[in-house]
């Protein structure tokens, strides 16, 4: 495990989390729950939280609002990413992306193997930023948002991590915004 920098002062982020589902809601959305409490044990703020159904519009569209809102560094969403029908997560999502992080699939499929084995190839887990926040798309199984949250995010979002991390290039996600512009 790579070591935390502990002359770094943690920096907690805003984060909103999405359930993509059908048929869950506040109170037996275990997915969410799972990172929820995470999120408030790691020391991070829970920018925002909501619940959609598996429909495209309906992602992107909260989604992309919570990228246009400087309280949320980072969306975290549950749900949607397998094979059926109604599984459109991604497909509603990697339109948004200006950048796409395919480490992060390759990352998670590494991790969720080592539990589940081939049944990984199931997820269509995905990453990306958009309107300088992170996006992340992950399975809506609790079990796949604790191999999310402790095998890649936890690190990932915290300042301290070395050699690098999320948090230190967050000021400069949107520098190409910015060119052109006198007050850059």
């Amino acid at each position: 495990m790579t070591p935390l920098d502990e002359s770094r002062p943690f920096i907690p982020v805003g984060i909103a989390v999405l359930t993509v589902s059908d048929t869950r809601t506040l109170a037996d959305d275990k997915s969410g729950d799972t990172l929820v409490a995470r999120i408030a044990a790691a020391g991070h703020r829970l920018s925002a939280r909501a619940i959609v159904p598996d429909e495209r519009a309906r992602i992107f569209d909260q989604v992309k609002a919570w990228t246009l809102d400087d309280t949320i560094d980072v969306v975290i969403t549950t749900g949607g990413t397998g094979f059926t029908g109604r599984d459109v997560t991604p497909e509603a999502l990697e339109p948004l992306f200006e950048k796409r992080m395919d480490g992060f699939s390759e990352v998670f499929h590494r991790i969720s193997y080592d539990k589940i084995g081939t049944s990984t190839i199931q997820s269509r887990a995905t990453g990306g930023v958009a309107n300088a926040t992170f996006i992340f798309v992950l399975p809506g199984s609790p079990g796949a948002c604790k191999d999310a949250w402790d095998g890649i995010l936890a690190a990932q979002l915290d300042y301290r991590h070395m050699p690098c991390n999320f948090v230190e290039i967050m000021p400069r996600l949107d520098e190409h915004l910015k060119r052109g512009n006198p007050q850059s």
